[in-house]
């Protein structure tokens, strides 16, 4: 889905140009770090720290890759 329009995308694009390569670079971390934390946020309390970074995982990249980097805990 795309809702913004041409115009808007344009200056967009032209600012993050603008910015050094460590700039954008920082600003794409940060964006990961917070849908980490918003993630992480979403699982129950009583989740483990192993069972937090398999779900992690599973969330964002699949089950398939999620099986291959936690092969016994992924068998269940």
């Amino acid at each position: 889905m795309n809702d913004t329009s041409p115009d808007i995308a344009k200056m967009v694009h032209e600012r993050y140009m603008q910015m050094s390569g460590e700039q954008r670079m920082m600003i794409g971390i940060q964006m990961f770090e917070t849908a980490r934390k918003i993630v992480l946020s979403s699982f129950p309390d009583d989740v483990s720290e192993s069972e937090k970074r398999r779900l992690l995982c599973e969330r964002f990249y699949s089950k398939e890759i999620t099986a291959k980097v936690f092969p016994k805990e992924s068998s269940s």
